[in-house]
């Protein structure tokens, strides 16, 4: 229940305060009566008072539930009787009885000081915890007699219970030290000054399983927390830790003890359900034991559980049989334990006939041996169980006096001694702290003492403990130790905790090899909402849920991530590109039209055998140079055609290969004069055809001799020139150069020329269209001559497929991707110089060698 809600009871302390009202002497007569504020029918009488110099208050647990208070509103409403003594605590309870025994025989703390206490049960509530507090320091009792008022408290237990005790103590200055408070919140020293306890803050108990979650790759926890103080304060703290830790609470519930039965069937449903394999639980022991005994009813045995130091060393979790299967594997944080020397004897010798006003020994001694003990041979308490024997002892009741590996009474032990160092040095005379002679000593005495001055010496006490080590009080708390340790079931059978690692600030040592884990794999469990990313995937956050629960998107092309659980793809460098898995960058493939790839080889072969071709024409026209055919329409101007077309061939191959610096340069402009050189050859042969056959006008004449083989040698030498200076103002403006293209296909790099100068290849491309457009017009103006042999056709056709290729080219050219462009080019001038060389030529060829009857002058004149 929230301090909130109990703010009622801040406001109500006045009238809780249990000051007896009795007649006006100092001895209680018969006659006289004691008024109490409020019925003293709980608080005095559950409780054990000793008499001293100095009385030390006690809050003890001792009672772990209350009963169902009387809401009829018929009659004076009172505190409700406590249920379910817990055996634990008891030994808490003697843990101080011990301590100030110890410390009264004491050579030189406290010499000449009795110490005394005043042990009471906070029964786990806090309105019994607030009535016991204000009886304790007001010095109430159930005789009404003369009784000292606590200068100190120890305890409580509870977080909830030691915040409201705080804040009401405040305005009265008592110190309070509890034992087993851990809520962070309590570390406000502006909120909660007076308040101290022997145990750290549940901040680094929050810190610590954090850091063990972290180690074992636990990123999807469960929580199950007791619905107080500090459960909500320990969940807030944890909320804090793992904010960047990429841990996320896959639920979190809450466990009220009056209402305990349907809080635990709620969470255990929710844990059942859950793909959570580790759950957190901070809750009191006995509710704690409820939780795992409904996860069994539900069959639910695989989880691993993370133990706080409540009941991470609860003997009565592990002594129950039916809990082994489902809690062996518990990883506990545990307060640091330490034996105390004589404690064990001093539990051994408790007997209810050595303290017969001690209700709650009497009680432990029914639960433990089934009988009622006898307080006098004359006197036997009313019980319906039998009456004991006498003979029964604890020295038989192991887990009760084992004190091996105390925790929380250890702490109990250090909270008495700081206390009792606080009033050492509140009472040593001041003289001792002087050198100064002429100073009277000033020594305080026990009866004058107050609270408030016991408090400024608890915040400054300092001591060596019994271990020899220094305690000092750090932010109201102790530096944090612990202890961690891990369940498993012992040779015998039983379920044992053994230590398996330790914290020491912010140092977490943990032997992973001794560690038993639950199932029979012996496999660390593994507890996410998502498993990490494979490399080659990265982490995409869905949208409204948890940062654990993500989707894998693989990366894409280009971008690799080589590390599991990586939140982002990282972009490959340039020259390399991601590999199939995408888990690493590997060099781009480079591509090119290869010499040695399908494609390649047969451009080449093609182009090789266009050369051959253009040879084999050559040789026969050579063989047959004084024939007709071969003599007319100058001969001369058919070889250097011949020569052109060979060149024409030949440049196609250098396209071929990986490009370099010079074949970027020579192909190109190699491919342009050639071209323009062949060209060139058939305008002039139209030319010469145009003027043959109307050379029988008066006119033509003269224009045949000026247009004689010198002209025509001239001309083609002009037109060729020309190109040949736009290609050289190209080549030294701005050239084409060898270049890796990354952008067109990902994973390769191509390889290929620029460009260079657009304006230059454009120039080229134009200059060959220009001629190549002229011949064609002229060519086909001359179609029709009357011959029976009319070349003029045959370069119209020529002229034809020549333009059609070239035109399909640029468009082409311009969307084939990578070497593909290459190709394009390449097949451009192989296409083009097969039609000039089959059209012009072919014909030719089959007169000379099929038709040689038809090789004479008066065919080719059409007057046979």
């Amino acid at each position: 229940m929230s301090i909130h809600v109990l703010s009622w009871l801040t406001l109500s302390v006045p009238v809780l305060l249990l000051w007896p009202v009795c007649g006006s002497g100092t001895e209680v007569t018969p006659l006289e009566t004691c008024v109490y504020l409020i019925t003293p029918q709980y608080s005095d009488e559950l409780g054990t008072y000793q008499d001293g110099d100095v009385i030390i208050g006690g809050l003890i647990n001792l009672h772990n539930l209350a009963a169902t208070p009387d809401l009829s509103f018929t009659r004076k409403p009172g505190l409700a009787q406590c249920l379910e003594f817990q055996e634990r605590t008891y030994r808490w309870f003697q843990a101080i009885v011990f301590t100030v025994e110890e410390i009264n025989q004491h050579p030189s703390l406290l010499p000449g000081v009795k110490l005394g206490y005043h042990i009471m049960d906070s029964c786990s509530r806090y309105p019994h915890s607030l009535t016991a507090a204000m009886s304790m320091i007001s010095g109430g009792n159930k005789t009404c007699g003369p009784t000292k008022p606590a200068k100190l408290l120890i305890g409580d237990s509870s977080s909830t219970q030691s915040i409201l005790l705080s804040t009401t103590l405040v305005p009265l200055k008592i110190p309070m030290i509890s034992y087993l408070a851990g809520c962070p919140c309590l570390s406000d020293r502006q909120k909660y000054p007076n308040f101290f306890r022997t145990i750290p803050s549940d901040f680094y108990q929050a810190r610590t399983m954090v850091q063990i979650a972290k180690r074992f790759g636990w990123t999807w926890i469960g929580a199950v927390i007791a619905d107080s103080d500090n459960g909500h304060g320990t969940l807030q703290a944890l909320e804090e830790e793992i904010k960047g830790t990429g841990i996320c609470l896959a639920f979190y519930h809450t466990l009220y003890r009056e209402r305990l039965q349907k809080d635990v069937a709620f969470a255990a449903r929710t844990v059942q359900a859950s793909s959570a394999r580790v759950i957190l639980v901070l809750a009191w022991y006995t509710d704690v034991e409820a939780f795992l005994l409904e996860l069994m009813r539900r069959n639910v045995t695989d989880r691993l559980f993370l133990a706080s130091e409540i009941w991470s060393t609860s003997y009565n979790i592990m002594a129950n049989p039916q809990l082994y299967t489902i809690s062996k594997g518990t990883l506990g944080v545990a307060l640091r334990s330490a034996p105390i020397p004589g404690f064990s004897a001093h539990l051994q010798q408790l007997h209810p006939s050595r303290y017969p006003e001690d209700k709650f020994l009497r009680t432990l001694w029914e639960n433990t041996f089934g009988c009622s003990p006898t307080i006098s041979s004359s006197k036997i308490i009313q019980n319906s169980l039998p009456p004991c024997s006498g003979r029964e002892s604890l020295e038989g009741h192991i887990e009760f006096i084992d004190t091996s590996h105390l925790t929380v009474s250890y702490n109990i032990y250090l909270a008495v001694y700081a206390a009792a160092h606080a009033l050492h040095s509140l009472l040593e005379c001041n003289s001792q702290n002087h050198t100064d002679s002429k100073i009277k000593p000033k020594c305080s005495s026990p009866d004058n003492i107050t609270p408030a001055q016991l408090l400024q010496h608890v915040k400054d006490v300092q001591y060596t403990t019994q271990l020899g080590e220094e305690f000092y009080f750090l932010e109201g708390g102790i530096p944090p130790v612990y202890d961690l340790v891990n369940w498993q079931i012992a040779p015998d059978g039983s379920l044992q905790y053994a230590f398996i690692g330790h914290v020491d600030g912010n140092q977490l040592s943990i032997n992973d090899s001794a560690i038993t884990w639950p199932g029979d794999s012996g496999k660390v469990p593994i507890s996410v909402c998502t498993s990490e990313c494979p490399p080659g995937t990265r982490k995409a956050i869905k949208k409204g849920l948890p940062v654990c629960c993500f989707d894998c998107l693989p990366c894409t092309e280009g971008e690799i991530s080589n590390s599991t659980g990586s939140i982002k793809c990282y972009r490959c460098p340039k020259e390399f590109w991601s590999n199939s898995y995408k888990n690493e960058c590997v060099a781009r493939e480079t591509e090119f039209l290869s010499v040695k790839e399908t494609m390649g080889i047969t451009l080449m072969s093609v182009a090789v055998s266009g050369a051959v071709m253009t040879t084999t024409v050559a040789v026969i026209f050579l063989y047959h140079r004084n024939t007709p055919i071969v003599k007319a329409n100058n001969s001369e101007l058919s070889f250097l055609l011949l020569l052109s077309l060979k060149l024409c061939f030949l440049c196609a191959l250098v396209f071929v290969g990986q490009p370099s610096l010079w074949s970027c340069r020579i192909q190109q402009a190699a491919f342009g004069i050639s071209f323009v050189l062949c060209i060139s050859c058939i305008l002039v042969k139209t030319f010469v055809v145009l003027i043959a056959f109307h050379s029988t006008r008066p006119e033509s004449s003269a224009l045949i001799k000026w247009f004689g083989l010198g002209k025509q040698r001239g001309i083609v030498l002009v037109f060729t020139c020309v190109q040949v200076v736009i290609c050289a103002i190209w080549l030294c403006v701005s050239p084409p150069l060898p270049y890796q293209n990354f952008g067109m296909h990902r994973s390769k790099v191509i390889l290929e020329c620029t460009i260079g100068s657009v304006v230059g290849f454009t120039c080229v491309l134009g200059y060959i269209g220009f001629l190549a457009t002229v011949c064609f017009l002229l060519a086909f103006f001359a179609r029709k001559l009357p011959d029976n042999f009319n070349e003029a056709k045959y370069i119209t056709f020529s002229m034809l497929i020549f333009c059609a290729v070239w035109v399909a080219f640029v468009p082409a050219y311009v969307s084939s991707p990578g070497k593909y462009s290459v190709v394009v080019e390449v097949f451009a001038i192989l296409a083009s110089s097969f039609g000039l060389l089959f059209c012009i030529f072919v014909p030719k060829c089959y007169i000379i060698l099929l038709k040689p009857e038809n090789n004479t002058k008066k065919f080719l004149m059409g007057k046979e």
